[in-house]
């Protein structure tokens, strides 16, 4: 039988936040399951062509959680900051606590395992919708320092960040990530 792949788009609104996810999920012989696995980090931010609030900063790193994968219930707050609320900041810094999916291994009791499959993954411009070019040199820390976090594989990086100008940036990151199944709602 050949194998089905199934174009899902889903319009996900969390937080205040809205964006459209354009993910392929895998076919049923890709299925695996997953156990969930909490992560905290505090991400420092330090570029060349954007200056952002730390709750600018907070804001665009949870529409980049989100879209990565991690779980609904991400967090990411604004740390310590010179300036006041919604003041550019330099050294802009975000608390990020958040869950991603990892492989289950045998024997494992300690967590629940759920069915998971592997979910294309694409940031561009304007996918999520929040991210601007402007936010190349973001998207990029956030792949280097992030992304590291989740289960992926196939990653294609095509990101050309250039300081100070935003003419010749380009945000094309795409990868799999290991995504839990969707729920299918009971009426």
């Amino acid at each position: 039988m050949k194998s089905l792949r199934v174009r899902v788009a889903c319009a996900v609104v969390l937080c205040g936040f809205s964006f459209n996810v354009f993910a392929t999920e895998s076919s049923a012989s890709d299925a695996t399951q997953g156990v969930w696995q909490k992560h905290e980090y505090n991400f420092q931010f330090l570029g060349f062509t954007s200056t952002y609030s730390c709750d600018g900063l907070a804001g665009k790193l949870k529409v980049l959680l989100i879209a990565a994968g991690a779980r609904a219930d991400a967090k990411s707050t604004a740390d310590a900051c010179a300036g006041g609320y919604g003041t550019p900041d330099k050294f802009a810094r975000a608390s990020l606590t958040f869950h991603t999916l990892a492989p289950a291994q045998t024997g494992d009791n300690a967590n629940t395992p759920i069915n998971a499959v592997w979910k294309s993954i694409a940031i561009a411009d304007r996918s999520p919708r929040e991210v601007r070019p402007g936010d190349c040199e973001l998207v990029e820390q956030f792949r280097d320092k992030v992304l590291p976090m989740f289960t992926t594989r196939n990653i294609d990086n095509r990101m050309t960040c250039v300081p100070n100008q935003l003419s010749g940036s380009v945000i094309n990151l795409k990868f799999e990530v290991l995504a839990a199944v969707p729920v299918a709602k009971t009426k």
